[in-house]
């Protein structure tokens, strides 16, 4: 068998959702600067949320075809990617045995020497979560089967709320709706950093107050700061939150203070630290290990190198005690997950609002349910495109 494609497809469709969608954003690095911190959320859809329901979507999938007539997919990509891809990718995939897919990994990295991390690295995901549905659509089985899994029946998760409003009322409204769904965790993301000074950093613990009193003292809160606060911001930050008990703090500062936060894992006391959502690989993560950066490592395979690269991250996390709990990475995830131990990736992120629209064409959908994911049981990814939702087609040159 070998590899005689690689394709991009458009599709089009009506997204018919109720609910909360993009009220709110984090906080980001460049919100230091007042015409960007002035910049409200930017939207999923075309049309404002005004407009709908129903909403107008349109995403890329990428293919991998077969000389045996086998494809394999994942998406939705964006436009950036698939140019990488098509440029990069392509040529190093045609011809080659699509099994065979650590070597095809390994070729793409050496190829891509002045991308080893970012989009170029984003990309190489995209194609490895693609021969990894190709491989179990070959073999018929679930990709976390091939990995040696599964682990368990199904996998604990936790609401993560980006997009939802962090003005009080709804705070404890929606985190208690997350409750009531059998949900034992929760992420919520400040919006505040250290350039607005005291009344930005009252709202910020106003946010994790009123967390911590709509879901009651059994649930675990976290936070995400999304690389916008410094260090002496942290530590007194969760100086002043430690009375709330969240389990971490995330992304405290910019990616490339490794130093930094591992001085914030030494003296920040009763919270962990969280990252590398932000890193690239075995080598980035390998760097915070080395440090001892952090107390939970946040990988993403659809970001960090696919699979295949997480399978090497696992191996060095466990060796050094510390767990893995990839951020979002959707279905990427949940297969990831499944074929490690519990002690190794003990939970999943869940995306409310995100995780919802990136399946919006797919048959299969993850839906947590009393806060559990229940493993897939299709062949690959367990990812087909939904004919009943795609209204027009194409496919797309780069």
């Amino acid at each position: 068998m070998k590899i005689t494609g690689v394709r991009f497809v458009q599709v089009d469709g009506t997204w018919d959702y109720e609910g909360p969608l993009q009220e709110e954003r984090l906080v980001r690095p460049v919100d230091i600067y007042p015409e960007f911190r002035a910049m409200g959320a930017t939207w999923h859809a075309r049309g404002g949320p005004d407009e709908g329901p129903p909403y107008k979507l349109s995403q890329i999938f990428l293919f991998i075809d077969t000389d045996e007539g086998v494809s394999g997919m994942w998406g939705p990509v964006q436009e950036n990617l698939c140019r990488i891809i098509a440029g990069q990718a392509r040529s190093i995939l045609i011809g080659e045995d699509p099994h065979a897919i650590e070597r095809l990994w390994d070729k793409m990295y050496r190829m891509a020497i002045h991308g080893r991390k970012g989009e170029t690295m984003m990309a190489i995901s995209a194609v490895d979560l693609a021969l990894w549905d190709l491989k179990g659509k070959i073999l018929g089985a679930p990709v976390y089967q091939l990995l040696g899994g599964p682990s368990r029946d199904r996998i604990r998760a936790y609401a993560s709320m980006l997009g939802h409003s962090i003005e009080p009322d709804k705070v404890r409204e929606r985190a208690q709706a997350v409750v009531e769904a059998g949900y034992t965790a929760t992420k919520w993301f400040f919006r505040h950093d250290p350039t607005e000074g005291e009344q930005g950093a009252r709202k910020n613990l106003e946010l994790v107050r009123n967390v911590r009193e709509a879901v009651g003292p059994d649930v675990e809160i976290m936070f995400d700061a999304w690389s916008s606060w410094d260090v002496p911001y942290t530590l007194k930050m969760a100086e002043r939150m430690r009375q709330y008990r969240p389990w971490w703090i995330e992304e405290p500062v910019m990616a490339d203070m490794i130093p930094q936060y591992a001085r914030l894992r030494r003296e920040v006391q009763g919270i962990a630290i969280s990252g590398g959502e932000h890193e690239y690989t075995r080598w980035g993560i390998k760097n915070l290990l080395d440090a001892e950066a952090v107390d939970v490592m946040q990988a993403d395979p659809t970001w960090a190198g696919g699979i295949t690269e997480m399978l090497k991250i696992a191996a060095l996390t466990s060796a050094n005690g510390i767990p893995l709990i990839p951020h979002h990475g959707a279905m990427a995830s949940t297969q990831f997950i499944a074929s490690q131990t519990i002690t190794t990736c003990p939970i999943q992120e869940w995306l409310i609002q995100h995780g919802k629209v990136g399946q919006a064409f797919l048959t299969y959908e993850i839906q947590p349910e009393d806060g559990y994911i229940e493993l897939p049981t299709g062949p690959g990814m367990s990812m087909e495109l939904n004919e009943d939702m795609i209204e027009s087609r194409q496919e797309l040159e780069f």
